[in-house]
């Protein structure tokens, strides 16, 4: 029991404190974190679900109004969730911005972030790319606002390239 208590210690992400957490703050602890994952994987998945639809409408509309073979062009966003250590990027980009995800990776390098987890899901002319990395605690204090900082800059600049 105690290995599992140990396990699960382990995977929570934990505030610095000097002293050593009880069995049952531990527990508790752990609970909470479960719960915000819980509510920020339902925030995605609404978010997913508003922008896939919106994004159907919008092409949709684009194909009635012009039947010509024109590409249908999305300007790049991004999300970054800050979890303790852990970072949380969702970028989605259309068809024609996957170099965004090569420079989110290479600036997640270049600050000394570790990627834990990179993924993606493509939807019509949309690319969602979900990357988690985590963070040492030595860069934890400006670290992650440093990376957000960049990475928001280099969306936008994709987005203005004048």
């Amino acid at each position: 029991m105690k290995a599992l208590y140990s396990k699960l210690n382990s995977l929570v992400p934990h505030q610095t404190s000097r002293e050593p957490m009880s069995l049952p703050d531990q527990l508790e602890e752990a609970a909470r974190y479960i719960k915000k994952l819980q509510t920020n994987l339902e925030k995605m998945k609404e978010r997913k679900n508003n922008l896939t639809g919106n994004e159907m409408e919008n092409k949709a509309s684009l194909m009635s109004s012009s039947r010509t073979t024109m590409q249908y062009l999305r300007s790049p966003q991004i999300e970054i969730h800050e979890m303790g250590s852990a970072l949380e990027i969702v970028l989605i980009t259309g068809l024609d911005s996957q170099f965004m995800f090569n420079e989110t990776i290479r600036v997640l390098h270049e600050e000394g972030a570790e990627i834990v987890n990179a993924n993606f899901s493509a939807i019509n002319d949309t690319v969602f790319h979900t990357i988690h990395s985590k963070i040492s605690d030595s860069t934890h204090s400006c670290g992650a606002a440093r990376i957000s900082e960049r990475l928001k800059k280099l969306v936008q600049d994709a987005n203005n390239p004048f």
